[in-house]
């Protein structure tokens, strides 16, 4: 029986080979090779999955592919406009082509006709990219949420999860999803509505608080873990949605008041400080830096609203924090003047090795995602320097980030393809701090993205995968009372 197993298995390979069209009187293409994903000359990690891709010009019935290594190559042949390489062999390619570049070859029939491209780059590079995703994927509205859920993404082949869904949470809103120290053991996202709260998971144990008190405004809203473990650093908001009048403008989102907080998830209170909690002063989106001694946060002073929103712009600022007796510092630091830059940022992310600083910078206000002209910057924390990152940012909204545990590489959430949904993008930092082309994550089958009518939002990369999933956050929705904090 398993001879005639292999027997057939083989002959089905053979009819699939033999099925596929071949290049045949190839001739030289007098038109631009269009790729989607657009993944000519990127950088790649050697552990990310096939980059699979559709040719989109016109006419196309068949490809073949080429990829050509200094020891090693990979070769596809297909009908349609679909480039779909097998996972075990483009795995044993990356491995063997770490730190090389690969030639790509696309030759392409149209209307009977062969034609061959001009060869493209991939450089591989040795440096990984934390193994796991995760996101929210979410309808580009306003505050629409109805079908909304977490998932988790394996970069290495395409293995999703779901790992929250509000249609087992009552309907619930569910957002501000992070990792601490890039590690599925350590993560927390917010719950929204009456009976919700902060799942936070440590370690596989899940627990749901209630992160508020009696001087703060709201409860928590953007957070991040401090690296111990023990606390986490929170805003408190409370947020107005606009819609505007301008025609290149869909929404917008502003806080009338914001303050932080620190969170100390074993002594369940919150610990506050006189100079993040100014009634004239905005403050919002903090993070810790690398080594827990800094909050980065961003801060806005008060103008009327809405009317003046256009005027609404986030300076980055930083205040020490002691994590051996939970002390916030006794000085606030501006790190970069939206009065002089003339700009406004949100969403500042520390390196895990400290060296840099990742943040947004829109013209105005604190609600990026609609803002075209959103990008991302890059602050070297130890001379200052500030890099636009022109091979990285787009005409289109470049906005949430994260970084790999390794500090070589970050994804992002971008509107680049149609400037409608959000999709997640990857970039590579070089030892010399130089940033690289940009791919964005790839799928099993190129045209998902196509029918996918839904943003992934909020980005957030782990080494390791979570311990729970959608059904765990059913049973915490409904079972478990929220811990109250003091």
């Amino acid at each position: 029986m398993k001879y005639i197993q292999v027997v057939v298995g083989l002959l089905l390979c053979y009819c699939l080979y033999a099925c596929s069209p071949r290049p045949e009187s190839v001739q030289p293409a007098d038109r631009l090779l269009v790729l989607y994903p657009e993944y000519q000359d990127v950088t790649i990690p050697y552990n990310v999955a096939p980059l699979n891709f559709l040719v989109r010009n016109e006419g196309v019935d068949a490809v073949c592919v080429s990829v050509k290594g200094a020891s090693d190559s990979l070769e596809i042949n297909a009908r349609g406009n679909k480039a779909i390489f097998p996972l075990k062999a483009w795995r044993a390619l990356l491995e063997a082509e770490k730190e090389h570049t690969l030639e790509v070859v696309v030759t392409a029939r149209t209307d009977g006709r062969w034609l061959r491209y001009p060869s493209f780059a991939w450089q591989v590079v040795a440096d990984k990219l934390d193994a796991y995703v995760s996101y929210r994927l979410i309808e580009p509205g306003y505050e629409v949420w109805n079908a909304l859920q977490i998932r988790e993404r394996c970069i290495e082949n395409f293995e999703e999860r779901i790992l929250a869904d509000n249609s087992q949470t009552d309907g619930k809103c569910m957002n501000c999803h992070v990792h601490g120290g890039n590690s599925g053991n350590l993560s927390m996202f917010h719950l929204r509505g009456e009976g919700g709260g902060t799942v936070l998971n440590r370690d596989g144990k899940l627990r749901k608080l209630a992160l508020k008190n009696e001087q703060m405004i709201s409860a928590a809203v953007y957070g991040d873990f401090h690296p111990d473990g023990r606390y986490g650093v929170f805003s408190s908001n409370v947020i107005i949605p606009m819609f505007h009048a301008e025609s290149n403008r869909r929404l917008e989102v502003y806080d009338t008041v914001s303050d932080l907080a620190v969170a100390d998830f074993d002594g369940n209170r919150m610990i506050l400080s006189p100079l993040t909690a100014d009634s004239t002063v905005l403050e919002t989106f903090p993070t810790f830096s690398a080594d827990g001694k800094w909050i980065y946060y961003c801060s806005a002073p008060t103008v009327p609203l809405p009317d003046s929103v256009q005027q609404l712009r986030y300076s980055l600022c930083r205040i020490a924090f002691d994590a051996n007796h939970g002390a916030w510092g006794d000085r606030v630091d501006t790190l970069w003047n939206a009065r002089l830059e003339k700009g406004s940022v949100c969403h500042p992310k520390a390196s895990p090795d400290g060296r840099y600083l990742l943040y947004t910078v829109a013209d105005y206000g604190t609600f990026p995602i609609w803002h075209r002209e959103t990008e991302l910057q890059l602050m070297d924390l130890q001379t200052g320097a500030i890099d636009s990152l022109p091979m990285v940012n787009s005409s289109r909204s470049d906005t949430y980030h994260s970084w790999s545990s390794g500090s070589r590489w970050f994804a992002f959430a971008s509107k680049r393809g149609d400037g409608q949904y959000g999709r997640v993008y990857f970039a590579y930092l070089d030892a010399e701090g130089k940033a690289h082309k940009p791919f964005v994550l790839p799928q099993s089958d190129p045209e998902k993205d196509d029918l996918t009518l839904k943003s992934y939002n909020i980005p957030d990369l782990s080494a390791t995968p979570v311990p729970f999933d959608a059904s765990s956050i059913k049973r915490i929705n409904r079972q478990l009372k929220a811990e109250e904090f003091k």
